[in-house]
């Protein structure tokens, strides 16, 4: 499986309102809590990969007016290697976990250390087959991601043609498209500071 993802700086509000002129429908909101972790055999931010534990919190509406209960879940992921230049598109292998902690734990055991954690407050929404988020970054600010999954590479470009076609219809310029990670936007940032 690839995600076709295409991630842009840009003002919520603004998308919100281009969102409901287009029949945006709202999916739900989300708070998301990405540990990401060392190896001990290889060094990701040379190979391009990540591994994380992500803790999320869903916040939906049944009805659009009765707010439901929170659910709360975890997820492992490993995320490979960036596989074109033009977007964000990498291999993605992603397990539900019963117990994050656990995971946090057996991760530790075997050697992989914790490295950052990343914290953003999510919207989500569907629109035209793609899912649009708006991301909230403790830290980084506000950004707007349009992506979807396709099967195999073969599917990836008209994948991320549309969804630049997505980002322009809600008034977004695929030109400033950042293909970093929000993690290593963070680590940019505290190697500035």
């Amino acid at each position: 499986m690839y995600e076709v993802e295409v991630k842009v700086p840009a003002d919520h509000e603004e998308v919100r309102d281009r969102l409901a002129e287009l029949g945006g429908d709202p999916v739900n909101e989300v708070t998301q809590e990405d540990t990401y972790y060392d190896a001990p055999h290889r060094e990701f931010a040379e190979t391009d990969e990540a591994l994380r534990v992500r803790r999320e919190i869903v916040r939906s509406d049944s009805d659009g007016e009765t707010p439901t209960e929170d659910e709360a879940f975890a997820e492992l992921t490993y995320k490979g290697p960036l596989v074109e230049a033009e977007s964000k598109t990498r291999r993605e292998v992603e397990t539900v976990v019963e117990d994050d902690e656990a995971a946090a734990e057996l991760l530790g055991a075997l050697g992989f250390d914790p490295a950052a954690t990343v914290r953003k407050e999510r919207e989500r929404f569907a629109l035209d087959g793609y899912t649009v988020t708006l991301d909230a970054v403790d830290g980084l600010g506000e950004f707007v991601e349009v992506e979807t999954e396709v099967e195999g590479e073969a599917d990836v470009e008209s994948a991320r043609e549309a969804a630049y076609d997505v980002l322009r219809d809600l008034g977004l310029d695929p030109e400033n498209q950042i293909r970093t990670s929000y993690l290593g936007l963070l680590l940019a940032e505290e190697d500035e500071e």
